[in-house]
């Protein structure tokens, strides 16, 4: 059977499960993604099944509002009605309290599975036992060095870096405005200049041209240690 076939079924049964009032608009979007129906079909099928008797149909303004017939339905008595006013509650108040247990057993999950297992702890205890040995050797040998360095000695030797960095940056900029210079009439590239002269750059040999990185003062401080 088509789309088009099993529309007015499909529909009747689903206003008539649902019991409550619909758009074409709502019909579609509920049943399009499980049935495949299409709009045009739906405003078709609903325009059908009202012409019939099968479902009724209300005209708010431009918009129109299909619900089941309600005659097919057995009367509701009062007391019926504040049976089902109390269930729904219960059940509305059982449902708040399943959602806050599983958002408590959510949290700890996560943070189960964020924790170390017993087997991850005693390794890393191991791997931390092993790194303190190795502070704890290199402390003693440092301790135990004749060779120590005053605080006078190392600001000595961190000033006299300073005038050599400083020589440096200037020997640099002067070399840099001689090639400038000189590749003004030369008719090859820079790279190709510095290649016959037998320049090397600070780039060749990796250097970051940056004086006063952590890196440099770790090492001249383990030399001086």
């Amino acid at each position: 059977m088509s789309k088009k076939e099993n529309g007015a079924p499909v529909i009747l049964a689903y206003l008539n499960e649902k019991n409550r009032p619909y758009s074409a608009q709502d019909v579609f979007c509920n049943l399009q993604k499980q049935h495949g129906l299409g709009k045009t079909a739906v405003v078709k099928a609903m325009e059908l099944l009202a012409l019939e008797g099968k479902i009724k149909e209300k005209t708010y303004g431009k918009q129109k509002i299909y619900f089941a017939d309600q005659a097919q339905f057995a009367d509701v008595s009062d007391t019926d009605l504040k049976g089902m006013d109390c269930q729904i509650s219960e059940l509305g108040a059982e449902a708040q309290s399943l959602t806050q247990s599983c958002k408590q057993l959510d949290a700890e999950l996560k943070e189960l599975n964020s924790s170390l297992t017993a087997e991850e702890m005693m390794s890393e205890i191991q791997e931390l036992k092993a790194e303190c040995s190795g502070y704890r050797a290199r402390l003693e040998k440092i301790k135990a060095a004749t060779n120590h360095v005053t605080p006078e000695e190392k600001e000595k030797v961190y000033k006299e870096r300073t005038v050599y960095v400083k020589e440096w940056k200037k020997r640099k900029r002067l070399a840099s405005d001689m090639i400038d210079s000189i590749l003004e009439g030369y008719p090859k590239s820079k790279k190709e200049f510095l290649d016959e002269v037998g320049v090397e750059t600070d780039e060749d040999c990796k250097h970051s041209g940056m004086p006063y990185t952590s890196r440099m003062k770790m090492a001249i401080t383990s030399l001086l240690l």
